[in-house]
């Protein structure tokens, strides 16, 4: 049987990256085939009149494993988690959705023969102590974020599990993630997708970082893409189970120019909170070699494409 016809879940599909990716998936392997699990996030009546919708806990089991039963589940997307900012506010919390909801996953893939799991991990796994330039894969990993916790716990934990078990398990570590289609959600990234419809909408915007911070940045419909590539990659190619990705790095500034060429009398001021200080512990730049030598990974937007784009978007959003 091809991967086209399997039956594919993606928990968390209501979140700033399932739902970009759950589209995607159907129109490549058909609506039926792809099951989208979310958890209180209420989607989109065209969401849910896309394909099958099933409401579930991802820290309860039992209720994930009736959704891999009933639909003879073989590839797992696991995308639920909680982000950066808000994390640092519930540790318990960030946890439970992170780590042991990872686990239950894991475990429900070695006993009901997943074939292939994909779990994003983040540039949050690195730290103060991590070179801040031209970041290695194989690095240093000791993150001041419960997030970057959660993260570096949940690389660990996959790795134990192809190791020990043998599950064929993927993960890139994604940099700030920005989307015409969601609003922020709670990521240390956040200004970076804030800052469009505050300048659509109001030409003016508070950023809560340092005009001088440089930190990397993707596109969604790059980060779709390199979820889908590298499960798409033969598993024999692949040396590595965990990849650095880039795209593009600039500064909260960079940003508000190239904004500007197209809303000049933008006006951006900043005012520094408990953010700076996450992003000040992360890479300004991430060496991504390892990713595009082992399975031909290649971003297809820069800061000026993405930021025509972006504004395009939100402006025909808002007009409809």
């Amino acid at each position: 049987m091809s991967d086209q016809i399997k039956k594919i879940m993606v928990t968390g599909a209501t979140g700033q990256i399932g739902s970009g990716l759950v589209p995607e998936l159907r129109r490549r392997y058909g609506n039926d085939s792809v099951i989208a699990v979310g958890h209180r996030t209420k989607p989109t009546r065209e969401f849910l009149n896309s394909g099958p919708f099933e409401f579930a806990d991802v820290t309860e089991r039992s209720a994930l494993e009736q959704i891999i039963k009933k639909y003879d589940i073989k590839i797992i997307y696991h995308l639920a988690a909680i982000l950066s900012a808000v994390g640092e506010k519930n540790p318990d919390l960030i946890w439970n959705i992170n780590v042991n909801s990872l686990k239950n996953i894991l475990d429900l893939a070695k006993e009901n023969n997943i074939e292939k799991v994909f779990w994003p991990s983040s540039i949050a796994v690195f730290g103060p102590e991590t070179p801040r330039d031209n970041t290695p894969n194989n690095t240093i990993m000791r993150p001041s974020t419960i997030y970057g916790v959660t993260k570096v716990a949940g690389e660990l934990l996959c790795e134990y599990y192809v190791k020990k078990y043998n599950l064929d398990i993927r993960s890139v570590r994604y940099p700030g993630i920005i989307s015409s289609e969601t609003l922020p959600g709670g990521g240390t990234t956040d200004y970076a997708v804030a800052i469009f419809y505050e300048a659509i909408k109001n030409k003016s915007y508070t950023c809560f970082v340092n005009s001088d911070t440089i930190l990397p940045m993707m596109y969604m419909p790059d980060c779709i893409k390199a979820a889908v590539d590298l499960m798409e990659t033969d598993l024999n190619k692949l040396e590595h189970r965990c990849f650095n990705l880039a795209a593009m790095s600039f500064s909260a500034k960079d940003l508000v120019e190239e904004i500007k060429k197209y809303i000049p009398d933008f006006q951006c001021s900043y005012q520094p909170d408990f953010r700076q200080k996450i992003a000040d512990s992360w890479p300004k730049t991430i060496d991504d070699s390892i990713a595009r030598k082992e399975w031909g990974w290649s971003p297809s937007y820069d800061l000026p494409k993405m930021t025509e784009d972006m504004l395009n978007k939100i402006r025909e959003k808002n007009n409809n």
